[in-house]
């Protein structure tokens, strides 16, 4: 008896170890635990990949703040200062009467324009620091339009109270550095140069400096009148354009194939041309479709909202199309890893966890391999390099598991095709979405129809 039982206890590891290495379900648990294991590694590359990515807005922005940042236009605006009065009554103890007092104050009217007509040309290329890439541009603006002549009585504001020879014309913009010209205006065939104000860039949110001219001609102010002026900028990211106009419209065009609109308005369809040469697209916007008005008083207001224009930046660049790869790492792992799991069921040989853990880390080393070969060359080729190692590697690994080359050359042949499936899903952006399902669903199906004579009841 005694015999028996210390048998019995003998045989309960053998059991257990049998289990282990004949059982369909216990060699799911285990491959399915050593997927979660590996999700450690993965999530440690993701973050590799982000502080690289974080590296190198750090380096553009360096690279931006050298030769200029983003455009962000607001004007021109008529700036005419008037007189207003207070009245102030002081007590006189001598006489016991009141004496009144008037006080005069100057304020300042600022007028939008009537029209306004902005026509954008933009030269656009990448510059490198590096290895790390910026997309910036150099644009020729030139503004044109026209101011209705000044009356204000409709403000209470009657003309001789108006200062007509101290009236001059104000400018607000960003990225001052970015500027290559003179800063000047033509109103009625007379130039007048800017001059930087100095203001308070916190009332403003983005920081828009203020340019004024000189005092402008007073008889020019009393009946309608043109202006025009032209500006060249070296910036990077955006221009905008605040409407200022009654009637505002803006032209653009530009080399950069693959523009993003940005802004509360939207260039016309009808006349929109993108192509891989570049784009051009034009605007136009109507008082009515703003919410405010064409004239203020004291101060001029934050319109920052309204702006609208167009960003030139690297859509998907390395880094991004690196990240984009790294999401698809637990599908990448997971089904390579079903792969051996049905060669495995099927042809009865056996493959250790160490052997599955092996080939989980070779495919996450993919990853970092794309990340630092990228940085050196561009994103097809470091993919190349990348997937045609690690399939090389695991393909001769599999030789040894599997004893034959039926096998292995089936494996690496799935995982070209798989690592060629990610690479189309990477470079599609609207399709992404489509394409990568339809993919799943081929390759559930083929799993069911592979998967279908198991004998699942066994083990």
């Amino acid at each position: 008896m005694e015999n028996s039982e210390q048998q019995n206890k003998a045989n309960q590891p053998n059991k257990f170890g049998n289990w282990l290495r004949t059982s369909i379900t216990a060699r799911m648990i285990i491959v399915g635990l050593l997927i979660m294991v590996l999700l450690i590694p993965l999530t440690y590359v993701n973050l590799l990949i982000e502080e690289r990515a974080f590296r190198q807005q750090d380096v553009i922005r360096e690279i931006n703040g050298k030769w200029g940042n983003e455009v962000i236009m607001y004007g021109p605006i008529l700036k005419v200062p008037y007189k207003s009065y207070s009245e102030t009554s002081t007590y006189n103890e001598k006489t016991d009467t009141y004496i009144k007092e008037t006080k005069t104050h100057t304020n300042y009217a600022y007028i939008f324009p009537e029209t306004l007509d902005a026509n954008v040309d933009v030269e656009s290329k990448s510059i490198y620091l590096g290895n790390f890439e910026s997309a910036v541009f150099t644009s020729k603006i030139q503004l044109t339009g026209g101011f209705n002549s000044i009356d204000l009585t409709s403000k209470d504001i009657q003309n001789e109270d108006i200062l007509w020879d101290k009236a001059s014309v104000i400018f607000k913009t960003t990225n001052l550095k970015g500027i290559k010209t003179e800063m000047q205006i033509e109103v009625n065939g007379t130039s007048y140069a800017y001059e930087t104000n100095f203001i308070d860039s916190k009332s403003y949110g983005t920081h828009l400096d203020e340019l004024e001219t000189g005092f402008i001609n007073e008889e020019t102010l009393k009946e309608d009148f043109q202006f025009n002026m032209n500006v060249t900028y070296d910036g990077s990211k955006q221009i905008q354009l605040i409407p200022v106009g009654k009637t505002t419209t803006m032209d653009m065009v530009s080399n950069w194939a693959d523009p993003g609109f940005i802004g509360n308005y939207s260039p016309n369809d009808e006349t929109r041309s993108i192509s891989k040469k570049g784009f051009k697209v034009d605007w136009k916007v109507l008082s009515i479709n703003r919410a405010f008005s064409q004239t203020y008083f004291n101060k001029i207001p934050n319109l920052n909202q309204f702006a609208f224009g167009t960003k030139f930046v690297i859509l998907v660049d390395e880094y991004q199309k690196s990240e984009r790869s790294a999401k698809y790492g637990f599908l990448v792992i997971g089904l390579t890893f079903l792969l051996f799991f049905l060669i495995q069921t099927l042809s009865k040989i056996n493959i250790h966890p160490f052997q599955y853990l092996m080939i989980g880390l070779a495919l996450i080393m993919f990853y970092t391999l794309l990340l630092s070969i990228s940085e050196h060359s561009n994103f097809l080729k470091a993919y190349l390099i990348a997937g045609i190692s690690v399939v090389a590697l695991i393909t001769l690994y599999s030789r040894s598991i599997l004893k034959n080359m039926k096998f292995p050359i089936f494996i690496g042949i799935s995982l070209s095709a798989l690592y060629a499936f990610i690479y189309v899903i990477i470079q599609l952006e609207n399709y992404a979405l489509l394409v990568g399902s339809i993919g799943l669903f081929v390759i559930l199906a083929i799993v069911m129809y592979v998967s279908r004579k198991i004998d699942w009841n066994n083990g």
